[in-house]
């Protein structure tokens, strides 16, 4: 059963009228639905059929590219899901084809690219162009991200030193010049985080805690909802010691030593790490847009090109083949595939015995054999007219 979270892609013979068999469906899938049916027309070209076991060989690398090829642009709209924080509304404006909805771009006159695909390439060639420019793209995407997260990992780590309470956090930007004592060859001013709940015993203890304390040197510098930093004058020699007792009370002294040229520095540091995200965020958002809309065209032609394969292998020569896109209505699944059943059950007869073999799963010698090689290809779904999916976008 195909996916209710897909736009379908199938081919048949073209028989010479197709704008008929278009306006069969329409009235007959139309009839069977609430909304606004979602159907066109979708030209498949004439490529060159090659060889019987080239296209055979095609057929079993094709749906390994599939899978890269649609993990691709999944990658890639995650990356602008995860850049525009999972806002749909803003996905939206981004996930576009050729500046057109993904659904425009299927349903409203879908062609070939000619000019960039020319059908004058064998089936094998035009295969490797196009997944060299998706691992061109999916090569790009994995440069830009990780160059990305790495400046957004820097950022975070500068910011995450100005977030928590004050036993933790940075005092660059809470400390002045005013809450130490002035140059002193034998005395320091020390910082000290004391919990609320022993602010009143830091008070009656600090002047005790060691020898060579200043007496009433201690002055609140500032507070959070857990800790309070008070600024202390001792004098160098009972530095250790005066830390050792402080731990040992509970109270927690930061190391910090202040520094105009040292602060400075910093504050240039986290605005160029700042400044840095943001233009590889916009860098990133930007290429994340265009290789989306480059990589779904590719995806789709691929998809394109691997209706023909399996219809020359289904169907036979002459090698002239009309398509349809579907989107089916998620709650109409199982009717839309009755009515294409239906009414394209004639083309059961037409397919290729060997094809028919590949999907009856009997148990004769013959087909255990051949299952040997071509079990993925068993294991597909088998309908009289072939079918392959194109996932939706989630919002």
């Amino acid at each position: 059963m195909p996916s209710d979270q897909s736009t379908w892609l199938i081919a048949i013979p073209n028989d010479g009228d197709s704008e008929g068999t278009l306006q069969e469906l329409h009235t007959k899938l139309g009839a069977q639905s609430k909304a606004a049916l979602s159907l066109s027309q979708l030209p498949i070209p004439s490529f060159k059929t090659g060889t019987l076991d080239s296209l055979v060989a095609l057929s079993e690398d094709l749906p390994k590219q599939d899978t890269f090829f649609t993990a691709t642009v999944a990658k890639t709209v995650d990356t602008l899901r995860n850049l525009l924080n999972n806002d749909p509304g803003k996905l939206s404006q981004h996930i576009l084809v050729n500046e057109r909805p993904v659904d425009e771009y299927l349903l409203a006159g879908w062609r070939w690219n000619e000019g960039r695909y020319g059908v004058q390439r064998g089936l094998r060639e035009m295969l490797d162009v196009l997944a060299k420019e998706m691992a061109s793209i999916d090569n790009v995407m994995k440069t830009k991200l990780q160059s990305y997260n790495l400046a957004k990992g820097s950022l975070q780590q500068m910011q995450r030193k100005k977030t928590g309470n004050l036993s933790v956090r940075s005092l660059v930007d809470v400390v002045k010049k005013e809450n130490f004592i002035n140059e002193s060859e034998y005395m320091e001013t020390q910082l000290v985080a004391v919990p609320k709940n022993l602010v009143k015993e830091w008070s009656s203890k600090y002047e005790r805690l060691t020898g060579f304390v200043v007496p009433r040197s201690s002055t609140l510098v500032t507070s959070d909802d857990e800790y309070s930093l008070f600024s202390v004058v001792i004098f160098k020699r009972v530095h250790d010691e005066f830390i050792q007792k402080c731990r040992e009370n509970k109270f927690i002294v930061r190391d910090f030593e202040f520094s105009e040229d040292q602060i400075q520095k910093q504050k240039e540091e986290l605005e160029a790490a700042d400044t840095t995200e943001k233009e590889l965020w916009t860098e990133l958002l930007q290429i994340s847009r265009t290789n989306f809309s480059e990589a779904f065209q590719i995806l789709v032609h691929l998809k394109v090109l691997h209706l023909f394969v399996e219809s020359v292998l289904r169907y036979g020569l002459p090698a002239n083949y009309v398509g349809f896109v579907i989107k089916p209505e998620a709650k109409s699944i199982k009717r839309t595939l009755t009515t294409l059943q239906s009414q394209f059950a004639y083309l059961g007869r037409r397919s290729n015995s060997t094809t028919s073999n590949k999907t009856s799963k009997s148990s004769n010698a013959t087909t255990e054999e051949f299952a040997g090689e071509y079990q993925g290809l068993l294991e597909q779904e088998f309908f009289d007219f072939v079918l392959f999916e194109v996932p939706w976008i989630t919002l």
